[in-house]
């Protein structure tokens, strides 16, 4: 009976529900019926849930020489031979073997058999994971490739994907490690369910407030929008509907405790939460922290903001590598500009046109254009927001920055 030690053998470990194995027992029987006898009309298949096999064939008895319909009846004589008990007009059960279908047949049962139970246990994947998508998984390094790492979930055992892309610069796993990261997305591809899981999605940090602070999971606290550079910075505007509650402070912690945890989770992202305001200047002042702000000029048709802050706050509005002023305005939707705040414009100064002989008068007209109008000014943006806010070579910046600061080293 090696298809029916097929059903026990596909069956251990798999996730699929009785009635569903039973109900493939059944096609594959049925199936195997038709292809000797034509039709599966007058048979019997009884499964029961322990795998087990009973194939009846039931045909009703005639008088010998009346058989009309060889599918549905059986003469009396045969029906003796069956069972010596059986009489007219009864119903003849014929129990039938695996052995009276023939070797070739019950191999190709089998493997059909096989076949649908893991189409079955595919599709049961994807649509425990299509269901889960957003939340967090944990689970156990199986393997590290080249472009992506396989993850044993912890609870299932079903194999996730976490692609290099998915990963905080500074992850780094090996085999038995345990990860948390969030489901991603979940895609059936040539016909195998493929889950994708991330420790960069904006949903990972959201998941991990969720976790750590109890107002957030119960809704008196809502994150209105993250964010990040995985590993680096990122930004959180949380909003509170009960006035009592201070949502900064909340995600924040004592002494920090709830966002330390977040923190080391995500490699030492540095974390900001901003408080969310509906008014716009508000808002764009409180995405700079920590910067302290001196005013704001918003023209909302260019969805463009002007900050102007003291010189000892403008690297601070810009932050590493520029990351602090980036986040600030993918958080706010608006471009953000930062200049130093004319009113402390104390010291010495240079025009740029004074210049005019060692820079080139369509660099000059850059820095013009972004509001540089003198050597200082432009010694308050650093490198790298001049490369941004410029059209100029990285290579040019660094010959324009060493002229100016020349120009004050030497005075």
């Amino acid at each position: 009976m090696n298809l029916i030690e097929s059903f026990s053998e596909f069956k251990a470990g798999k996730n699929i529900d009785r009635p569903t194995m039973v109900r493939v027992m059944e096609d594959v029987f049925r199936t195997l019926i038709k292809k000797k006898y034509g039709s599966d009309e007058h048979f019997d298949i009884i499964v029961n849930m322990n795998g087990d096999l009973q194939l009846w064939r039931v045909r009703k008895i005639v008088p010998d020489g009346e058989v009309m319909d060889e599918q549905g009846q059986v003469s009396l004589s045969e029906a003796k031979s069956i069972d010596d008990s059986y009489e007219l007009d009864e119903d003849c059960y014929e129990e039938l073997t695996l052995e009276d279908f023939g070797r070739r047949a019950i191999m190709a049962a089998r493997q059909t058999l096989v076949s649908r139970i893991m189409e079955l246990e595919k599709d049961e994947v994807f649509q425990r994971y299509k269901d889960r998508v957003g939340e967090i998984i944990l689970g156990e390094v199986q393997q590290i490739l080249k472009r992506e790492i396989l993850i044993l979930d912890d609870s299932t055992n079903n194999e996730l994907l976490l692609p290099r892309t998915e990963m905080i610069r500074g992850d780094y796993f090996k085999k038995g490690d345990m990860v948390r990261a969030i489901i991603k997305s979940v895609e059936m591809k040539n016909n195998n369910p493929v889950i994708i899981i991330s420790r960069t999605d904006n949903m990972f940090l959201a998941k991990l407030m969720e976790q750590e602070v109890p107002e957030v999971e119960d809704g008196l606290i809502t994150i209105k929008k993250i964010v990040r550079l995985p590993g680096e910075r990122a930004k959180v505007a949380v909003e509170s509907y009960d006035d009592r509650i201070d949502p900064v402070g909340a995600c924040v912690g004592m002494k920090g405790s709830r966002i330390h945890g977040i923190v080391r989770e995500l490699r030492n992202e540095n974390i900001d939460i901003v408080n969310y305001t509906n008014n716009l200047t508000l808002f764009i002042q409180r995405a700079l922290t920590p910067a302290k702000v001196s005013s704001i000029d918003i023209n909302q048709e260019t969805k463009r903001a002007s900050v102007y802050l003291k010189p000892d706050q403008v690297s601070l509005a810009i932050g590493k590598g520029g990351s602090n002023i980036k986040l600030a305005s993918w958080l706010t939707e608006y471009e953000i500009d930062v200049f130093r705040d004319s009113a402390d414009a104390e010291q010495e100064d240079v025009d740029l046109d004074e210049f005019a002989d060692e820079i080139e008068s369509w660099i000059i007209d850059q820095l013009k254009g972004i509001g540089c109008d003198t050597a200082r000014s432009v010694l308050a943006l650093n490198r790298e927001e001049l490369v941004r806010r410029t059209d100029l070579e990285e290579e040019t910046i660094d010959e324009i920055l060493q002229i100016f600061t020349s120009e004050f080293e030497d005075s």
